[in-house]
C-alpha cells in the first residue's frame, strides 16, 4: 500500500512534466508559424503535435501521464501568392506552414491551466505532508 500523499505528488509531477513538453511543442509551433521552405516549391515547417499516454506506476499504485510521442500534423499546407519570395514556385505561390496561430494560443492557454492545476495539487499535497509532520512532533 503506497502513501496517498506521495502518490499525489508523483501524479502531479508527471502532469507537470507532460505539460512542460506540450508547452515546448506549442512554443515551437508558434515560433515557426511563418517559416517557409528555403527553396522554390519546398515544404515549410510542419506543425507538431503531442500525444499522451497513461502509465500505471506499480510502486505508487497510481496512474501517471507521460508523453507518448511528438508527431507531425498531416493537414495540408496553406498556399499564399508571393512571387518575390525565395520559396515561391514558378507560379509565385509559397507553401505556408499548417500552423493556426489562434489554435496554438488556445492550446497554450489550456496547457498553462493544466500546468497550474498540477502545481496546485503538488503544493497542497506538500502542505498536507508538512501538517502531518507537525502533528507527529506535537
Amino acid at each position: 500500500m503506497s502513501d496517498p500523499l506521495s502518490a499525489a505528488l508523483h501524479i502531479s509531477s508527471s502532469g507537470l512534466r507532460a505539460q512542460s513538453e506540450r508547452l515546448r511543442v506549442v512554443s515551437e509551433n508558434l515560433a515557426n508559424a511563418r517559416s517557409t521552405g528555403k527553396t522554390a516549391g519546398s515544404d515549410p515547417y510542419s506543425r507538431k503535435t503531442v500525444t499522451f499516454e497513461s502509465v500505471f506506476d506499480r510502486v505508487q499504485q497510481a496512474s501517471l501521464v507521460k508523453v507518448k510521442g511528438v508527431g507531425t500534423d498531416k493537414s495540408p499546407f496553406t498556399v499564399e501568392y508571393e512571387p518575390g519570395h525565395p520559396a515561391a514556385d514558378e507560379n509565385g505561390y509559397v507553401k505556408m506552414p499548417n500552423v493556426n496561430v489562434l489554435m496554438e494560443l488556445a492550446d497554450m492557454r489550456e496547457t498553462n491551466r493544466s500546468y497550474e492545476a498540477n502545481l496546485k495539487v503538488m503544493t497542497q499535497a506538500r502542505e498536507m505532508v508538512m501538517r502531518d509532520i507537525a502533528l507527529l512532533r506535537d
